[in-house]
């Protein structure tokens, strides 16, 4: 994937199984936000490939967006609404049966501590509030592939905990997260993989186990593995 004659993504390949909580790392411009924006048919690759759930994202999108939850690290919202409302509007685009997202909507409000703003507009929301509404809309299909950039961000310690307890269990329980950020401690606790992406190419990959192994050299620590490979890379 080129902008001009920068190259954003080189040869990047992954396979990611289902309900595996996969980790993507990168220092700026390595790449990982092109790659999110291709998962999620944001933009369409040069080359290639993209496929969700065994659905091609260019010949059958339809069938791979709804498959997919999507949060990006900049939320959208239509800030005249409620979160009521929005959550009804979601509910409404991926076709959720009323009484299955009304029940959704309940245990996710409750989840989240939403049910206090839940006639608020969301223009009153704090940052940390909107960041809980956007990941809580983006779990109401209950999705097969969750993809969150930055999950953490605005979040205080206590809805930070819950968050990642949420995706964790519903990992274990068969969704697909992919989550990108560049709090490393937290992809340490919470990843069965993770992938390093810098200079448009993958430049490691596996449990933190393997990672250790194959980087001993480096430290033990997700984040000595991490800034010894990318210096090394950048070198």
């Amino acid at each position: 994937m080129d902008y001009g004659s920068v190259r954003a993504l080189d040869g990047l390949s992954l396979n990611i199984q289902q309900g595996e909580f996969f980790a993507f790392l990168g220092p700026n411009g390595a790449g990982k936000t092109t790659a999110i924006k291709l998962l999620t048919g944001l933009m369409t690759p040069a080359r290639g490939t993209v496929r969700i759930c065994g659905h091609d994202m260019q010949t059958d999108t339809l069938r791979a967006k709804a498959a997919l939850g999507y949060v990006p690290d900049v939320v959208v919202f239509y800030e005249k609404l409620t979160p009521l409302e929005f959550m009804r509007f979601i509910a409404d685009v991926f076709e959720v049966d009323e009484d299955r997202a009304v029940a959704s909507r309940v245990r996710l409000f409750a989840k989240f501590a939403l049910d206090d703003c839940a006639h608020e507009r969301i223009e009153n929301l704090s940052h940390g509030t909107r960041q809980r509404l956007a990941i809580a809309s983006a779990l109401l299909h209950e999705p097969k592939v969750f993809i969150i950039d930055e999950p953490m961000v605005g979040l205080d310690p206590i809805h930070a905990r819950i968050v990642k307890q949420e995706l964790k269990e519903r990992s274990r329980a068969g969704m697909t997260v992919l989550m990108s950020t560049h709090l490393l401690n937290i992809a340490e606790e919470v990843a069965d993989r993770i992938g390093i992406i810098h200079k448009g190419r993958l430049i490691a990959l596996g449990t933190m186990d393997e990672l250790r192994r194959l980087h001993e050299n480096h430290g033990k620590r997700l984040e000595e593995i991490f800034l010894s490979m990318v210096t090394e890379e950048g070198a």
